[in-house]
């Protein structure tokens, strides 16, 4: 009964196996951390790309000849070619003031990608601004 107890314990403190187990453990934390990062990477650049979207169509559309709608069709456009159509549905383009100035504000309300470009729907809401251009 000793020799079965102190065979036991001799194999329970031994570290013979535990380099494999301790590989996966690491492995996986690894992995995980390495996917969250490209994740963000992937929602930053959706964001920033709707965003300078919608900067660009407020400008076209603050210009002198043309209109609001005109703005957000350019942004519509841009989203199209640079992420795909699907984040380009919900774009709206607004006349009003910005810090006291007439300007046109073209808001972008988008998917918010979680995972891979899967995400909630109008999870990003974007607004770009442009002082309205005048003849006078």
């Amino acid at each position: 009964m000793r020799g079965l107890r102190a065979s036991l314990a001799a194999r329970l403190a031994s570290d013979r196996g535990s380099a494999p187990a301790e590989f996966v453990m690491v492995a996986a934390l690894l992995t995980l951390t390495t996917l969250s990062v490209l994740q963000l990477g992937l929602a930053l650049h959706v964001k920033n790309t709707v965003l300078d979207a919608a900067a660009e169509g407020a400008r076209y559309g603050a210009l002198a000849d043309n209109t609001p709608a005109e703005g957000a069709a350019r942004t519509r456009d841009l989203i199209t070619v640079a992420l795909g159509p699907g984040y380009a549905s919900d774009v709206t383009a607004t006349t009003g003031s910005y810090l006291d100035r007439p300007a046109i504000a073209v808001t972008v309300r988008t998917p918010l990608p979680l995972i891979g470009l899967v995400g909630i729907d109008d999870g990003l809401e974007v607004t770009g601004h442009a002082a309205r251009e005048t003849l006078d």
